[in-house]
């Protein structure tokens, strides 16, 4: 399974990269940036739908969606276009991002940042502060529940938000257990990356209301916005849509019209 395959590389690249920077140094940078930007209240303070743009590369089931995209370009774009907050892939085998592309986000753009990747240790969280992130994702499908409570507690200790991740009713309950605050429902399955966009809609009711809740994958246009708006749903995660477009900006703004 891709996911499975992803987990794997993600292992080896962490193990790797405690042997070049130790974890102290790490949690020494993260101490001394500066402070976090407020990734739940600029999602809750959206006057409309909110909506996560997300710069991505490439994807590991269509390959390059657009290879030479200059970060600081396009996260400019996005805010002149009405995101709440921006989304950096920053996994390189299958997502060609880099942890440099965070920090060249954030000094690109007053909007939150979140760190897009496949965090399953704390050393990844350490190292997403020291780059500049306000927020991570954090996948349910990729943790076991002591992993998840465990990361998330790592995460609030930096001063940054969790996006937590699922795809089921059961992940929905693991999330909300966790102690998650901001809830994505993932329309893709990351096992097969098969896309249901009903699927959000569908799991909607099972959110409670003190949450947010965050669509994500699958939305392309603005009907999709609307329908997941008409639904409850008070945020959208949109890359593929955007970055396939000639003009991001043009392209955020029909998307939220």
């Amino acid at each position: 399974m891709i996911l499975d395959d992803i987990l794997a590389e993600k292992r080896r690249a962490v193990s790797s990269a405690r042997l070049r920077i130790p974890l102290a140094e790490i949690e020494a940078r993260a101490a001394a940036i500066a402070p976090t930007r407020g990734f739940l209240a600029s999602l809750r303070s959206a006057s409309g739908i909110a909506c996560i743009a997300e710069f991505k590369r490439r994807s590991p089931s269509k390959g390059w969606i657009w290879r030479a995209a200059d970060v600081a370009e396009v996260v400019a774009a996005y805010q002149r276009g009405g995101a709440s907050a921006i989304s950096v892939l920053t996994d390189t085998p299958f997502f060609g991002g880099e942890l440099a592309d965070l920090t060249s986000a954030r000094a690109a753009t007053e909007l939150p940042i979140l760190r897009k990747d496949f965090v399953i240790d704390p050393y990844q969280v350490a190292e997403a502060r020291a780059a500049g992130a306000d927020a991570l994702l954090l996948i349910v499908a990729a943790l076991g529940e002591r992993d998840l409570r465990e990361l998330l507690a790592a995460t609030r200790a930096f001063g940054m938000e969790a996006l937590v991740e699922t795809h089921d009713a059961d992940e929905l309950r693991r999330a909300i257990a966790a102690g998650a605050r901001v809830i994505g429902v993932n329309n893709r399955d990351l096992r097969t990356f098969h896309v249901d966009t009903d699927l959000a809609v569908e799991l909607r009711p099972q959110v409670p209301g003190e949450y947010l809740m965050v669509a994500e994958s699958g939305v392309r246009t603005a009907d999709d916005v609307q329908r997941l708006r008409r639904a409850g749903i008070e945020a959208v995660l949109v890359g593929e849509a955007l970055m396939r477009s000639p003009d991001p900006e043009s392209a955020l703004r029909e998307l939220l019209a």
